[in-house]
Order: C-alpha cells, then sequence, then structure tokens
C-alpha cells in the first residue's frame, strides 16, 4: 500500500484517538485518518515500518458498546510529520471483524470531517 496510491479516501478525524500496542500495552500513537482498510497513526517516536501490530483502539462514547476496538494491522510506511517533533506512519488493517468494521464506519461517520 503506497503512501500516494489509495483506493479509498482517507477521512482525517476530530478527536486523536489513543492507540495501544497489546504486546507491550504502551500508546503507540494517535489516530489520524482512518478507513476501513488503513489508518494513520502521529507519534513522538518512529515506529518500525514492515511490522506487524495487535492494536487496541479507544472508543469515544456512542460509538459502540465496547470501549475499545482491537484488530491487527502492518506498518507500510513511515516518515517525518510536518511538525518534525512528530512521525506519521500509516498501517494497512488485516481481517477486520465485520462488527469492527460497523465501529469504524460509525467512527468515520459521527467523528470525521465532512466534506
Amino acid at each position: 500500500m503506497a503512501r500516494d496510491f489509495r483506493t479509498l479516501k482517507r477521512r482525517h478525524l476530530i478527536y486523536y484517538l489513543e492507540v495501544i500496542d497489546i504486546e507491550s500495552n504502551q500508546i503507540l500513537g494517535h489516530l489520524v485518518d482512518v478507513t476501513l482498510k488503513g489508518i494513520m497513526l502521529i507519534s513522538k517516536e518512529p515506529i518500525e515500518k514492515a511490522k506487524s501490530f495487535s492494536l487496541r483502539m479507544k472508543l469515544p462514547e456512542g460509538i459502540a458498546e465496547e470501549p475499545h476496538l482491537e484488530f491487527h494491522a502492518k506498518s507500510v510506511w513511515t516518515g517525518k510529520d510536518i511538525n518534525p517533533d512528530f512521525y506519521d506512519t500509516g498501517f494497512e488493517v488485516i481481517d477486520l471483524p465485520s462488527t469492527a468494521k460497523e465501529n469504524i464506519q460509525n467512527l468515520i461517520e459521527q467523528m470525521g470531517f465532512s466534506d
């Protein structure tokens, strides 16, 4: 998944939601934008490219019955953010369950910027 070639329009979110690496139980970064096939995180530290992660994303109230969403994703690109103190990393979402897809769609509709 190349950074410049997207088949789905990314949705930039109003709130930066925490995304936690389940293995380390540490915040990996904050969600910047999302589709059903991928996410972009912003972080203080660079995230290793081409690595698979088990992730937990905290959801705002009213998006889903559960307070978080768990899924697997692979980092596909990384680079400096426009703010040189941060890094941006793109992830390809892997095997997203149908309930998780509904929750992400709700997140996009309720928290995303309108076109």
